[in-house]
């Protein structure tokens, strides 16, 4: 483990939450790190779960809670940069209920497009609204093998609907990740690994909110911000880097565009272009229609010669011909015969 990325990442979030009274990230002393040790500001407080504790140290459980959530939504939404194991060893209470947090091994990145999935899904969720939180999750999610959106929408209902009439306090935001995680997975649906990392977050987060206040409600509690941060999100700064990137990607895409067409080009002027093609029920469609033409090739002929022996039997017969006229019916009778048994092994077939 190289502790210099730890390092970088409790920087970053440092830098991030500098203008946040309620949070203290401690400072990394890189004189006297290396990527084997890590040299940081030693921090003391009281475990975050340890309710009885701060009461009697003069803290304010239900404030802590209100704090804890505040991190969770700006380090989840705003920043898109978030601590992936914030269990209690990891959340130490200091002096005036300022939370410090502690441990940055494992953190998770959120891109803005999961960002605006996540804050559609937290409403869906919230309004009860089936029809987004299945788009959502089709949107955040990669289909792996057969999808059925139908299907899909069945189990969100089922699911939604054990909430409808509920107070909100009372939807508890862990039950319903966990089972919207397993829906995604059943419908093969593959969601990115920070999601699954996010997910955690929320469940762990959410445990040690109730355990501070039994009447504490992450959705409740995380509702004025998110829809401060729903105003946030439309601002062209916040797309700008995506913008950026899109733009420097087509940039790049139309630069090398006439070389990758000059090597096409040259690959078909020396025959070097091979293009394959398998489809897996192509060889019997191919089969079934040459069958289909051979009988077609069949019928017309067998047609064709009783068409023109019963015009030739006649005249024939007329002649006085005996020999030719039997060899005429013969051959009449023949083709009669097997134009029948063309017919009964279509019929048969179906082909």
């Amino acid at each position: 483990m190289d502790y210099r990325h730890e390092g970088g990442h409790a920087d970053r979030f440092r830098e991030s939450f500098a203008n946040e009274p309620y949070l203290h990230i401690p400072r990394v002393y890189w004189e006297y790190s290396t990527h084997r040790m890590m040299v940081q500001e030693r921090i003391v407080g009281i475990k975050i779960d340890q309710r009885e504790a701060l009461v009697a140290a003069g803290h304010d459980p239900h404030q802590i809670a209100l704090n804890a959530a505040r991190f969770l939504i700006k380090e989840i939404f705003e920043d898109g940069f978030f601590h992936a194991d914030p269990h209690p060893g990891n959340l130490l209470i200091m002096e005036g209920g300022v939370i410090g947090l502690i441990d940055f091994g494992m953190v998770g990145w959120l891109s803005p497009r999961d960002r605006l999935n996540l804050l559609r899904l937290y409403a869906g969720v919230i309004k009860l609204q089936d029809e987004a939180v299945m788009d959502t999750l089709i949107n955040m999610g990669i289909t792996h093998g057969e999808f059925e959106r139908d299907a899909l929408r069945r189990d969100v209902v089922r699911l939604l609907r054990r909430y409808y009439g509920m107070p909100l306090r009372e939807i508890r935001a862990t039950r319903i990740i966990n089972e919207l995680v397993p829906i995604a997975f059943r419908h093969n649906l593959q969601l990115p690994t920070d999601l699954w990392l996010l997910s955690k977050t929320l469940v762990i987060l959410e445990g040690v909110g109730q355990g501070l206040d039994p009447s504490f409600d992450i959705f409740s509690v995380s509702e004025p911000y998110i829809n401060r941060l729903r105003w946030h999100i439309l601002k062209p700064e916040y797309w700008s880097q995506p913008i950026n990137k899109g733009i420097g990607d087509w940039a790049e895409f139309l630069l090398r565009a006439p070389e990758a067409s000059t090597d096409i080009l040259r690959q078909l002027r020396q025959s070097e272009l091979e293009i394959k093609l398998h489809h897996s029920n192509l060889d019997d469609a191919l089969n079934r229609l040459d069958k289909i033409a051979s009988r077609v090739s069949v019928s017309i002929t067998i047609a064709a010669i009783i068409i023109g022996l019963s015009f030739l039997i006649p005249i024939v017969a007329a002649g006085g011909s005996t020999w030719v006229l039997a060899i005429m019916l013969a051959a009449f009778i023949v083709s009669t015969g097997l134009g029948l048994w063309l017919l009964y092994s279509v019929l048969r077939s179906g082909v």
